[in-house]
């Protein structure tokens, strides 16, 4: 099977400046920053924002934003950022949004048009018989720019359903990075229960707050917006970018073989390509391999409850030794201490 690159990377210019970074240099604006100061290295000008022509490529938007957090220097301004994204003024997009029926919906339109809404992580949602997961993969190599990335984009859809649902859903929240300095933002952003040091930056809500209808919902509204949005989605010309792209393949193909060559080819190109572009968002391929086993390994063995030997078979390792010892490179822990250390299933 060759896929059709039909994908962004982290230098396309797919990402509208008078969308996601325009809200960006609002809240840099809003604290009396230096315009000239925060496009630093960006190659943008603030004329280029004010004509809704220009697109700009996720390495841009990721150089504006870390030219912010040097210049506000502020705790929040992931948190204040987030606030403002969801559900945005990305035309038709947004509108589906503002008029979803209930969570369920406004999830499924935020992974669908994940492109235009979440261009630089992609949200995946998994539901067991009691709760929903909604997680996070890097989408263009956001290196330093990852935790401010995952504290937006968690605040953001936080925001978006207390602001749809009329009342502060019971979210979790669980980040990878460690707990830092600045923990009372979170407080005051997302609530108490947060958690640190985690396997994967996911949100948790109990299964049956998915379909409780919202009181703001128009179903006709409603529905020609999501008409609206398919023609969006088509001009954009992009649906998810590469390294979602690949993390979804890897993750179909779990349980075959996979080689760097296999993939290459896979993708209709070389395997000194394939390095290449990989290298590109400052990854490789044996470390996005390893980071849908261990996802796979998470969820079957704390969702399904699989146990080491079972994990090890479903992967196609030779034993359970084998098994435990990646698991351990690839968490940190051995299966066992993981299960006494994790406060999510996943």
């Amino acid at each position: 099977m060759t896929l059709h690159r039909i994908w962004y990377e982290n230098d396309t210019r797919c990402i509208a400046a008078h969308f996601q970074p325009a809200a960006l240099l609002d809240l840099a604006l809003a604290r009396d920053v230096d315009m000239h100061r925060v496009l630093r290295g960006t190659t943008l000008f603030v004329d280029d924002i004010l004509q809704h022509r220009i697109r700009i490529a996720p390495a841009q938007f990721l150089q504006l934003i870390d030219n912010t957090q040097r210049l506000l220097a502020s705790d929040d301004t992931a948190f204040l950022l987030g606030q403002r994204l969801l559900p945005g003024h990305y035309g038709a997009v947004s509108d589906a949004l503002r008029h979803a029926d209930h969570l369920q919906q406004a999830l499924d339109l935020l992974i669908r048009y994940r492109a235009i809404l979440s261009p630089l992580l992609a949200p995946r949602l998994l539901v067991d018989d009691h709760h929903a997961y909604l997680y996070w993969i890097d989408s263009c190599g956001n290196r330093e720019q990852q935790r401010f990335v995952v504290e937006a984009t968690m605040t953001a859809v936080h925001a978006l359903c207390r602001w749809q649902s009329g009342e502060k859903l019971p979210w979790s929240f669980h980040f990878r990075h460690a707990q830092p300095r600045h923990i009372e933002q979170y407080w005051v952003h997302l609530g108490n229960d947060i958690h640190f040091a985690q396997q994967v930056d996911l949100m948790k809500i109990p299964r049956e707050y998915l379909v409780r209808a919202w009181p703001q919902a128009a179903s006709l509204a409603g529905t020609i917006a999501r008409q609206d949005s398919e023609q969006q989605r088509q001009t954009q010309g992009w649906s998810s970018s590469f390294l979602d792209r690949l993390f979804a393949h890897l993750l179909r193909h779990i349980r075959e073989p996979l080689s760097l060559e296999r993939v290459a080819q896979d993708f209709a190109m070389s395997p000194a390509t394939l390095k290449r572009t990989l290298k590109k968002h400052h990854t490789g391929f044996q470390e996005q391999l390893d980071l849908v086993r261990k996802h796979v390994a998470l969820y079957l063995l704390h969702i399904k409850g699989f146990n080491n030997e079972e994990a090890a078979t479903y992967l196609h390792f030779h034993d359970s030794t084998n098994f435990r010892r990646s698991f351990k490179r690839w968490t940190g822990f051995a299966p066992s201490e993981l299960r006494q250390h994790l406060s999510t299933p996943i």
